[in-house]
């Protein structure tokens, strides 16, 4: 299979890249392209750095979008609200017009979102058709995900609403492990807020699985299907790493800090995966704890 794959330099794209480009041939899209192809080292794979290429989807069977700006890098201005909006916006959306103008569709378009769709959410678990807070997560999602599904009619489309993605070299385990190996971890807040999470492995099996099953469209959540709370992800964290997670973090003291981006910190949602499983998906690491322990005590 030929595909099209935005966002590879990231901390899902990377590891997402070094599998496909096993079994696939690539096309990657990327603002420094000789950067990228000097990160990923990967055989029989092309870099591009304008989706302007002439007949570009002549010869691309899938495209697997990834692409925006890390939510969480810088506190949130006006002005970075609008870098980590259109971001994800202007990319999908010329990703669709080029589906709509190319004479030959690709076969499926996957597009990430994110559990932020949701917006905060009380302690009952929720799944793809639950209602959304109308807040600044979900209208970032909620444009994301209309640019990708408005071309559903011409080629099939699945949206994968990611969580929090678990890996200790990067995302935002890696934010929270060194207070947490000095033992100066544990609960934000008063820690009930739910933590939905995934290990990077099954979401990267995820996408595959959404890739190759014919079957596969529309909403998917990208989360493991035991969500938890953050006391007790922050419990299962210290647990793994032998070390105490008592310390609570004063929500106040995040607000201060963070302004309106600790908002992802203090409030959260119970999320389940409710249509992954319904279409055959089955998770490696459904359990935090089991999760963790696998991050951290490998020998």
């Amino acid at each position: 299979m030929n595909i099209l794959l935005t966002g590879a330099t990231g901390f899902i794209g990377s590891e997402l890249a070094q599998r496909l480009a096993k079994r696939h041939r690539l096309t990657i899209l990327s603002r420094n392209p000789a950067a990228a192809e000097q990160k990923l080292a990967l055989v029989q794979t092309r870099y591009i750095d304008s989706l302007q290429t002439p007949g570009l989807l002549e010869e691309i069977d899938a495209i697997i979008n990834l692409a925006g700006e890390p939510i969480v890098a810088k506190r949130w201005s006006d002005e970075q609200k609008q870098r980590i909006c259109h971001s994800r916006w202007d990319i999908t959306e010329q990703l669709a017009t080029l589906v709509r103008n190319s004479q030959k569709k690709p076969q499926v378009f996957l597009s990430a979102s994110a559990v932020g769709f949701y917006g905060r959410q009380g302690p009952e678990p929720i799944d793809e058709n639950a209602t959304p807070h109308d807040e600044f997560s979900h209208r970032i999602c909620a444009q994301w995900e209309q640019r990708a599904l408005a071309v559903a009619e011409l080629t099939r489309v699945c949206i994968f609403r990611i969580g929090i993605v678990l890996g200790k070299d990067g995302g935002a385990l890696a934010k929270m492990l060194p207070a947490f190996k000095l033992g100066l971890g544990g609960p934000i807040g008063h820690g009930r807020q739910g933590m939905s999470w995934i290990m990077r492995e099954d979401l990267l099996r995820l996408i595959e699985f959404l890739l190759e099953n014919e079957a596969c469209r529309g909403i998917y959540n990208a989360t493991a299907p035991q969500p938890v709370s953050n006391r007790d992800f922050s419990k299962a964290l210290g647990k793994a790493l032998h070390r105490p997670a008592c310390l609570p973090a004063p929500a106040l003291a995040l607000q201060l800090a963070m302004g309106e981006m600790s908002t992802l910190l203090t409030e959260g949602q119970f999320v389940l995966p409710v249509h992954a499983q319904a279409d055959g998906f089955e998770f490696n690491y459904p359990e935090i704890n089991h999760a963790m322990k696998a991050l951290f005590n490998k020998r």
